[in-house]
């Protein structure tokens, strides 16, 4: 049974009382931390916490409204201080996520893109952890560019220790066949059903929706990202009542995920308005109300949008 979320735990406060924490409370099933994420992931360390899962999807170093534009180095050491703070609670069979985009340096045809995840690679590999998959996001819709290729995917790093003592659960995250009667030809299951029943692994390659204007996710925040992207995290990455941080929190995707399949959560985030949108997602997570696109819902069905596929009567002639 999932328990009675917390935000936070307080002299005075009852369990059923939804708060902003100022300090990390172990016995919440949620904490949300108004502040540096380097207090809360200090806090966690201090307490003995450990995360089976850390996803984040950090800054990108590109001037928005929640970050201060840097040298790419300054970037680079500001992550490194954050990773190593991640490293100091993550579990001996835990995973750390780190999805990123680029760094765009320049304007104009001047323009010159750093992947990040390449970027960051060899900092995640100094302390000694194994990539398990880079996975690419990749999504139909964004910005235009007319100078070079539109940008349609993002990337996500799997990491975990040195060790073959890793939790990955398939089963939870599989999705339908795609040739369900497809048989085998030979060998000695031959002419039997040659896929798994319970359906196929999702590759590492995933195409989800990103959250704009349209989506039903979609809040004041300018750079979120689909539940359905943690939630297949989540299950393949935990069990119940693990606990999940996200060291960048923003308006609480990483938490809603982990509330929709009973883990604990907690994160952090400097902006105040963005927990608050958090704590309302998590309290209509809880009560079954919020919308989200489900993880495996096709990106296009038959008949969808039909308007949207004719062409306008300005461009026929």
């Amino acid at each position: 049974m999932t328990k009675q979320i917390q935000l936070g735990l307080f002299d005075g406060v009852t369990p059923q009382d939804f708060v902003l924490a100022d300090r990390y409370t172990p016995e919440a099933h949620v904490t949300l931390f108004c502040g540096d994420r380097l207090i809360l992931l200090r806090q966690i360390a201090e307490l003995g916490g450990k995360a089976e899962l850390i996803i984040t999807s950090p800054p990108y170093n590109i001037g928005k409204e929640y970050e201060t534009r840097t040298s790419l180095q300054e970037y680079i050491e500001s992550q490194r201080q954050t990773i190593a703070a991640c490293l100091k609670i993550l579990s001996p069979t835990g995973s750390i996520c780190w999805q990123v985009g680029h760094f765009i340096d320049g304007h104009s045809r001047s323009k010159e893109a750093f992947p990040l995840d390449l970027v960051l690679y060899p900092v995640f590999k100094d302390f000694g952890l194994k990539l398990r998959n880079r996975i690419v996001w990749q999504f139909g819709h964004g910005l235009h560019e007319n100078i070079r290729f539109s940008g349609r995917h993002e990337t996500l790093l799997w990491f975990t220790w040195d060790t073959d003592e890793y939790t990955f659960n398939l089963d939870p995250i599989r999705v339908p066949q795609k040739y369900p009667g497809k048989r085998a030809f030979r060998g000695p299951r031959k002419g039997q059903p040659s896929g798994n029943p319970k359906g196929k692994n999702p590759g590492d390659v995933w195409d989800m929706p990103n959250v704009k204007s349209n989506h039903i996710e979609k809040t004041e925040h300018p750079c979120q990202f689909p539940v359905a992207l943690v939630e297949r995290l989540v299950l393949a990455m935990t069990h119940e009542e693990d606990l999940v941080v996200d060291p960048y929190l923003g308006v609480g995707t990483t938490a809603v995920a982990s509330v929709l399949h009973n883990r604990r959560a907690a994160g952090a985030d400097i902006e105040s308005r963005y927990l608050e949108i958090a704590r309302d997602r998590i309290s209509r997570a809880r009560a079954g109300t919020l919308q989200t696109r489900p993880m495996d819902r096709p990106v296009y069905e038959p008949g969808e949008n039909l308007s949207l596929a004719q062409i306008p009567d300005e461009w026929k002639e």
